[in-house]
């Protein structure tokens, strides 16, 4: 399928739609903790998570390439809901098994450290803070100060359907948050290719109409 598309502030030439696969769990590998479930119900992916969870995309992602999906955080007086924690990896790599998905793990945060790998945790910490990282491979996740808001109109609203989109493009990477730039970081060794996972942990996630277009953008 191919369609052409237009952005605030880009120039996009034809761009390859290759990926819409939301409801075809097939299509994600699951790492979670015990206690959540992460199933299809109806269009959407319904992720209810007790003790964190990641779920990876199976396609290996090449830039310049855009991630758009629709995510509700649902508070509806359910065992998971809690409002925290849209969070997602995009380019993600595993330094000792660059050629894989970096799936495997328990779900548990910290056993993700040691990626390569573009990170946003919006609504993170309970809800307060809004956090771009770029993962170096260590422990120590390094956070700029530009990277860390606590902007309140930026945090989580409850059972707001957010429409997202994750960029990797020309050595930037970029996160948008319905229609708004709320990340764009250059990076002086950009992630070009990896994989590309939900995350979240103790909340009710859906996510409907995932697509991946790979593409020649540019600025103009």
């Amino acid at each position: 399928m191919r369609i052409i598309s237009f952005s605030l502030g880009l120039v996009c030439a034809a761009t390859a739609l290759i990926a819409a696969p939301t409801a075809d769990l097939a299509q994600w590998s699951v790492e979670q903790m015990p206690g959540g479930s992460v199933k299809v119900e109806g269009d959407a992916l319904v992720i209810r998570d007790a003790g964190g969870c990641t779920v990876w995309w199976r396609e290996r992602l090449t830039a310049p390439v855009e991630i758009t999906y629709e995510a509700k955080v649902v508070v509806a007086g359910g065992p998971f809901d809690r409002l925290s924690d849209l969070n997602c990896f995009w380019m993600a790599l595993d330094p000792k098994l660059p050629g894989a998905i970096p799936a495997g793990r328990t779900g548990r945060f910290a056993d993700y450290n040691n990626l390569h790998t573009y990170y946003v945790g919006q609504g993170g910490n309970n809800n307060t803070t809004v956090r771009f990282r770029r993962y170096d491979g260590s422990d120590a996740r390094p956070l700029r100060p530009e990277h860390d808001l606590a902007t309140p109109r930026l945090l989580l609203r409850p059972n707001h359907t957010y429409r997202l989109r994750l960029v990797a493009r020309d050595g930037v990477a970029e996160y948008w948050c319905d229609d708004e730039l709320i990340f764009t970081h250059r990076d002086p060794a950009p992630l070009i290719s990896g994989w590309f996972g939900l995350r979240t942990v103790r909340s009710r996630l859906e996510i409907r109409n995932f697509k991946v277009r790979e593409s020649s953008l540019s600025r103009r």
